[in-house]
């Protein structure tokens, strides 16, 4: 051989051509007896999705062939190939039959094709599965524990309901097994069967409870997961398993604490974490609400918690676990402040998502023991100014929680010092906070505005429209503080004119109180006088409206504040006429008639410019405060429920069809239909008018309540029923709304056509005497609140019906900003009055009150019936509630 010539090939690789070749040479590329790999390879070589189709059409129709045929020596190639071709998203539903004769075949290759196919080509609801139950059962007790297996595990993937109950007793057999493996599939399948028919639960306690004393990991950790299932799944599973199994779990997690080094579940040198996350998680399940429990599961716990090495992922696994775990079940208080202190550590932590974690979990500890998390308020401040966008928004919301009476003022400091050199991107949610913080903690208003001073200072621009309105009518209430206030804007003006909240509110104090400011008067003892002229205020404001010339809103106030000017420094009036005059030719029509009108008073009405331009009466902070309040509630309660009208488009509904979006606020209580008929109007003049009406946030002209409601009016009144009944007792009256599937009703002409979108919620029976005695019932009640109705009625009038709700809390934790919305059907009028309170007491010591007056137009035809929609605030986080009440004492 010459020395330049090219080496053998190897003997395999020569062995391998030849038989390709002959394999090429003998079978037809595209016919039932082509190997699995040789179609991948076909299919891979396809340079086009169109070429891909023809390969897979071609190998579909060979596997037919055999099909029909009956071929049985490629049956399990052909299900491979299916297989494949079912992987890239072809149809292959007619080899499904092949899967049942697979599968009823002897050999376990066989069946385990059949089986594979079985779980990949069909699911629960395909009726072919019915026809393959008696394999299933047959295979269940195969004397070979490999072909129960294959068994097993495709009854735990596909397992339908009536599946479930015919092969149940086979798989409870089989969890008292000696073979360990069948054991843990055994389990495995039992979850599936227990999730499709937990009236099987009881079946399996017993057996779920005594295998947790195995040895074998793999077991136990499915019994564990068991077990957890069966107590989501029955209430008497969880009593029993709680008698039961505390013992052995404690001692299971004894036991893998304690374990010295085993290679086979050894995880950076913690013995089976996944065990040790499963027993925590079924203990927190068993010591929910349980004294008893919770105390024997107390010192492992703490062993754990103190034990459990924090260096490695997986131990900080499972400390997390075990922190979640105290926090879940009734633990000591040394036992939770143990937790908490984890969860401080992990504040340290150097990975972001054990961070992250750490201080989700801390805002739930809230809840439990607020002290023990103050203790590291320092380190979450730190977070706040972290470097992860979402640390800071969650220590952020942590922070808010954590501030009281005490600690309002060194955490303001701290977060306000933080807001000159935060982000552009998280400034908004931090000054957010922070104004909100400064509202609800301060009781001295001179801190009050000095905060306030600062954040419009450094991020006015951020600054939401109803806190600087707030502000303004703070300062228009505290005379002693106004002349503070005009110096400090004036200041913070020249210091930093490009915040618009605070040139705004800078410009209005100027306008009102500039003599304070030229003159010094009301000076308080923290202050060094300041030399302000007239014309230095002047300037200030034509400085500001020059610079903001694109914004209509802080211009026309710059107007009103020179006009305001013009009268108190007479000696300024010709400048301040010649600014204003600069407007007479805006394009902007508001600038332009506040300019010609403004203009006229300085120069011909100096007589009435004196009486015109004094300072506003002082505003009501109460009302003010009310109104916001009722404002905002208004917004969140659209907000949640009306998402989707707010982010325009169209809706996806189950069936795959398109909705079109609601109308605005059209579902305020979810009482919408999808196939209820709506009739169309012309818009309404005051779209937002029905909107006050419902939430009671401000008054509607009652002069044409009584009267027919008007071609224009609005499809939402229409559907609302709002306008169609006359106010009663000098109350507007409430929204009506009806029940989907419902007719239209015929009324008078010119009357609104409604759905009675209510109708049908109980059947139209007799009613018995109205002057009967009516108990007191509970309308509504969750894991938080309860609400019962007591009635009352007049002699004289049976149609009517005075109701008393009354509100109590069943939590441990005061309810904040409580508010409750109704409706009735069509047929029904309603007037809600006041509650007595928004603050709801914890744990029972106090309940709200509200009144109802309900009018039934249908007495003695139809009963009552009422949604309603409940709304409060859970440690500053909204919470929504809502139900159905057709319970009402027949009668009424």
């Amino acid at each position: 051989r010459r020395r330049d010539s090219p080496p053998p090939p190897p003997q395999d690789s020569v062995e391998r051509i030849v038989e390709d070749a002959a394999m090429d040479l003998s079978l037809n590329p595209f016919s039932s007896g082509t190997r699995l790999r040789d179609m991948i390879r076909a299919i891979r070589a396809s340079k086009t999705a169109a070429e891909e189709r023809a390969v897979v059409r071609r190998e579909c129709a060979a596997i037919r062939a055999a099909i029909s045929d009956n071929d049985q020596d490629y049956r399990h190639r052909n299900m491979a190939k299916l297989m494949f071709i079912h992987m890239l998203g072809y149809p292959t539903h007619f080899g499904q039959m092949e899967c049942l004769k697979l599968i009823a075949a002897s050999g376990f290759p066989e069946k385990r094709i059949g089986y594979l196919g079985l779980t990949l080509l069909l699911d629960e609801r395909q009726e072919v599965l019915m026809l393959v139950t008696n394999s299933l059962k047959q295979d269940l007790n195969h004397s070979n524990q490999f072909i129960v297996g294959l068994a097993l595990c495709a009854l735990g993937n596909i397992c339908s309901a009536e599946m479930a109950r015919d092969l149940a007793p086979e798989v409870e057999r089989l969890l008292q097994t000696r073979d360990p493996n069948t054991k843990k599939k055994a389990a495995l399948c039992s979850i599936r069967i227990v999730r499709k028919v937990p009236d099987l639960a009881e079946n399996f306690m017993g057996s779920a409870a005594s295998l947790l004393k195995e040895k074998h990991h793999g077991v136990l950790i499915s019994v564990v997961q068991l077990c957890t299932e069966l107590c989501k799944a029955s209430r008497e599973a969880l009593e029993y398993l709680r008698k039961h199994s505390v013992e052995g779990l404690v001692r299971i997690l004894r036991d893998v604490s304690n374990s010295s080094y085993a290679p086979e579940y050894d995880i950076a040198g913690i013995t089976d974490p996944f065990l040790h996350i499963r027993v925590l998680r079924l203990m927190r399940t068993l010591g929910q609400g349980d004294a008893d429990c919770s105390e024997h599961v107390n010192d492992i716990l703490a062993q754990v918690a103190t034990k459990t090495e924090s260096n490695k992922n997986a131990g900080n696994a499972i400390l997390y676990e075990c922190v979640e775990t105290i926090m879940g079940i009734e633990a000591t208080s040394g036992l939770r402040v143990l937790a908490i202190n984890i969860l401080g550590r992990f504040l340290s932590n150097r990975d972001n998502n054990i961070r992250y974690v750490a201080l989700n979990m801390l805002m739930k500890a809230m809840a439990v023991d607020t002290l023990a998390v103050q203790r590291h308020r320092v380190t979450i401040l730190e977070c706040v100014k972290d470097a992860d966008v979402s640390i800071r928004k969650r220590a952020l919301e942590l922070v808010y929680l954590l501030v009281n009476d005490t600690n309002v003022k060194p955490l303001t400091k701290e977060l306000v010092d933080y807001l000159e050199v935060s982000d552009d991107d998280f400034k908004e949610d931090l000054t957010a906070k922070i104004c909100s913080i400064v509202e609800k903690f301060s009781q001295d208003k001179l801190w009050y505005l000095d905060q306030m001073f600062k954040v419009l200072t450094l991020t006015g621009n951020f600054v939401k429209d109803d806190v600087w309105h707030a502000l303004i009518v703070l300062i228009s209430n505290a005379p002693e503080l106004q002349g503070y206030s005009v110096r400090s804007l004036y200041k913070a003006l020249q210091a930093s004119g490009t915040q618009e909240s605070l040139v705004r509110v800078a410009v209005w104090c100027i306008g009102e109180y500039g003599e304070m400011l030229v003159n010094n008067i009301s000076m308080l003892d923290v202050e060094e006088p300041i030399t302000v002229t007239e014309s230095d205020a002047v300037d200030a404001l034509e400085l500001a409206l020059k610079r903001y010339s694109v914004d209509v809103t802080t211009r026309a106030m710059c107007l009103v504040a020179l006009l305001k000017l013009s009268s108190r420094f007479p000696q300024t009036s010709k400048r301040i006429q010649a600014i204003v005059v600069q407007n007479k030719g805006n394009t902007v029509l508001e600038l332009q008639q506040r300019s010609i009108e403004f203009n006229s008073i300085i120069q011909r009405h100096q007589s009435i410019k004196s009486s015109l331009l004094e300072r506003m009466p002082v505003l009501d902070e109460a009302s003010y405060l009310l109104k916001r309040a009722a404002s905002s509630q208004a917004t969140v309660s659209l907000t949640k429920s009306a998402p989707s009208a707010a982010s325009g488009g169209s809706l996806k509904v189950p069936n795959g069809a398109v909705k079109p979006p609601p109308a605005p606020l059209a579902d305020l209580l979810d009482l919408s239909s999808d196939d209820a008929p709506v009739t169309t109007s012309a818009p309404s003049t005051a779209p937002n008018d029905f909107l006050q009406d419902l939430l009671g946030i401000g008054l509607i002209d009652t002069s044409t309540a009584g009267g027919a409601p008007s071609a224009s009016t609005d499809i939402l009144m229409d559907l609302l029923s709002i306008g169609s009944y006359p106010v009663q007792n000098g109350l507007p009256a409430t929204s009506n709304i009806g029940s989907p599937g419902q007719a239209v009703t015929k009324h008078a002409p010119g009357t609104p056509q409604v759905i009675d979108l209510l109708d049908g919620l109980s059947p139209s029976t007799p009613l018995p005497d109205v002057n009967a005695a009516y108990p007191s019932i509970t309308a509504f009640q969750s894991a938080t609140l309860k609400m019962t109705f007591n009635f009352k009625k007049q002699p004289g009038k049976p149609q009517e019906t005075t109701m008393h709700a009354s509100f109590t809390n069943l939590t441990s934790v005061t309810l904040t900003n409580f508010m409750f919305q109704a409706a009735v059907p069509k047929f029904i009028q309603l007037r809600l009055d006041p509650a007595s309170s928004s603050t709801l007491p914890a744990s029972g010591n106090g309940s709200i009150t509200q009144s109802l007056s309900v009018t039934n137009n249908q007495h003695g035809q139809k009963p009552l019936a009422m949604r309603i929609r409940i709304s409060y605030k859970v440690n500053g986080e909204d919470r929504l509630e809502q139900g159905q009440i057709s319970n009402f004492p027949a009668g009424l």
